[in-house]
């Protein structure tokens, strides 16, 4: 069962400030399993308190403006990213909660993190365990706080306020399909409502119907993540014609319907991924061995000569583009070896969990489609349970490359199986990306 998560407001009186500020004053909390995300120590009451004191009005128009962006723009290295993620960027003169909030598509994560300084005043912030809950359980708790707030403002006779306008708009795009998904590319792109340029839209929604609805989500932020341009069908279709190897989809191998792997919203995008790897090893009698590349390339459905040549830098991401179920090409970016098995390996999975579309990427994004086939990737070519074995504890940097090199995999591969499965520990520069968007 997810997590259920709340957002309140609790009613405190302020004397100043303007009207709004006022009418919607109080006690702040984000709470799960009974569980403050906002908790901290207030240096008035000296004790803890669930949450600050802050003017509810601020936060929720905050929650508004940026609402498409929570919902489903992956973490990324976007320069303005932290103004529509982090709540620190409130402003407004108070002491807000030290939480980052992001989306992989999927699922939500809410990051609390205690206050930077020990003594901080008037108060600190003690940080709690990351949150992870379906993103439509975030939807949910914004769609009862936000509402809250608005009443708070007709208690007090307080109305047409920017919230109000911004609340109205947000409601008539969500209910629109198109304007819903014109939104969505946006916040993927890393842009506000009408801020990506009327040319990379259009370009994403023509180009739905060759490559596949899903494909434009990852598209969109790839191109967000690799602060490029949106590529084009015309543009992949020129590259995979030029660059790319044979590949015959239907020849590729699939899950017979004993092994399928179920997913819901309530399962880390990893397990997706690992699940469905250790099916297709059990199907195909692998075993816990490595896997060479011409039994990779025949699962994969494409020629040998896509592992043993050097990869396509030019080429915006990897991708397998599909003309019909009998051709199409695969495109692979890696100058290494290990790099082009990873990769292939990834496109292999995007096909067996599902992925709708002719087009198959492969993106260095964090939502959970990519998530999910990074982890198959790395459970079929160097399955844990066998990495395990040949470790025997030793988790060292030089061991980890000796198992590596055994399963033609690379170094970052043994260690990401051994943070994932809490084998050693994630530094924090990765904990974010990697384990907390799963």
């Amino acid at each position: 069962m997810p997590e259920a998560l709340e957002i309140s407001l609790f009613p405190e009186r302020l004397d100043e400030g303007s009207p709004e500020e006022r009418a919607a004053f109080g006690m702040f909390t984000i709470c799960a399993a009974q569980a403050s995300l906002t908790e901290g120590f207030d240096f008035y009451l000296k004790g803890l308190r669930a949450g600050p004191l802050v003017s509810g009005y601020h936060v929720a128009e905050w929650f508004a403006w940026n609402w498409w962006r929570l919902r489903w723009e992956p973490r990324s290295a976007a320069p303005d990213w932290a103004f529509a993620h982090e709540m620190t960027s409130i402003g407004e003169g108070y002491v807000w909660p030290n939480v980052t909030i992001f989306s992989d598509g999927v699922r939500t994560a809410i990051i609390s993190k205690k206050s930077s300084r020990p003594d901080a005043k008037p108060f600190r912030y003690v940080g709690a365990s990351p949150l992870i809950v379906p993103s439509t359980s975030f939807e949910s708790a914004l769609d009862a706080f936000i509402p809250r707030v608005l009443g708070r403002l007709r208690e007090q006779s307080v109305g047409d306020t920017n919230l109000d306008r911004l609340w109205s708009d947000l409601l008539i795009e969500r209910a629109d399909p198109d304007i819903a998904k014109r939104r969505r590319l946006e916040a993927l792109l890393g842009r506000e409502p009408d801020e990506a340029s009327d040319e990379s839209i259009e370009r994403l929604l023509a180009d739905g119907g060759r490559l596949g609805e899903a494909a434009l989500d990852e598209i969109a932020a790839a191109a967000a993540a690799g602060g490029g341009g949106v590529v084009s069908a015309d543009r992949l279709e020129q590259i995979a014609g030029e660059r790319g190897k044979d590949a015959h989809p239907r020849d590729a191998v699939s899950l017979r319907s004993e092994f399928k792997v179920s997913s819901s919203t309530d399962t880390p995008a990893w397990r997706i991924g690992a699940d469905a790897a250790r099916a297709l090893r059990k199907q195909e009698n692998l075993g816990f061995e490595p896997i060479s590349n011409r039994r990779l390339t025949s699962m994969a459905g494409t020629v040998d000569s896509a592992l043993t040549t050097v990869g396509e830098k030019g080429a915006p991401f990897a991708f397998a583009l599909d003309d019909s179920a009998l051709k199409g090409r695969i495109v692979l970016r890696s100058k290494w070896e290990t790099g082009r098995r990873f990769e292939l390996a990834r496109l292999l999975g995007d096909r067996l969990i599902g992925a709708k579309g002719a087009l198959h990427p492969a993106t260095q994004t964090f939502t959970y489609r990519q998530k999910a086939q990074r982890s198959f990737a790395a459970e079929l070519l160097s399955p844990f349970a066998s990495v395990e074995d040949m470790l025997a504890g030793d988790y060292s940097l030089d061991r980890q490359e000796d198992v590596a090199e055994h399963f033609a995999v690379s170094p970052m591969t043994i260690n990401t199986l051994l943070k994932n499965h809490g084998r050693i520990d994630r530094d924090d520069s990765d904990f974010d990306f990697v384990a907390l968007a799963a």
